[in-house]
C-alpha cells in the first residue's frame, strides 16, 4: 500500500495560502462594511475573484497529484507537479491582486497551472489505460 507523502505537503502549503487569501477578503469586507457580495467595491471584488480563482483550480490539481502519487509516480515527478501547482497558483494570485495587475505574472501562473493539470491528467490516464 502506498502512503502519500508528497501530496500532503503541497495540500498543506496550498491550504495556508487559501487562508491568507480568505483573510484578504475578510479584511476588505470589514473595512468596506460589506457582508455579502462586493458592494460595488472594486478592491473587494478583485480579492473575491483572486480567492475564487484559487479555489477553482487548486482542488483538481491536488486530486490529480494524489492520484499520480497513489499510482506510484516517482516522488521527484510528484514534487515537480506539486511545485508547479503551488508556483502557478501563487504567481497568478499575485499578478491578479496587484494594482495594476501584473499581466505577465498572471499569464505565466496560468500557463504553469495548466501545464501541471495537463501533465498530471495525461499521466493518470496513461497509467489507468496501460
Amino acid at each position: 500500500m502506498i502512503i502519500p507523502t508528497v501530496t500532503p505537503l503541497y495540500a498543506g502549503i496550498l491550504a495556508l495560502f487559501l487562508v491568507y487569501l480568505s483573510f484578504q477578503v475578510i479584511f476588505r469586507r470589514k473595512s468596506a462594511k460589506v457582508s455579502l457580495g462586493d458592494g460595488d467595491d472594486s478592491l473587494l471584488n478583485k480579492r473575491i475573484r483572486v480567492h475564487a480563482n484559487f479555489v477553482e483550480y487548486a482542488p483538481i490539481g491536488l486530486i490529480l497529484l494524489l492520484m499520480a502519487e497513489l499510482q506510484g509516480a516517482p516522488l521527484w515527478v510528484c514534487h515537480i507537479l506539486g511545485l508547479m501547482l503551488v508556483a502557478g497558483r501563487v504567481m497568478h494570485a499575485h499578478g491578479l491582486a496587484a494594482d495594476p495587475q501584473i499581466i505577465p505574472l498572471r499569464k505565466n501562473g496560468m500557463i504553469i497551472t495548466f501545464a501541471m493539470l495537463t501533465f498530471a491528467a495525461i499521466a493518470n490516464i496513461a497509467h489507468a489505460i496501460f
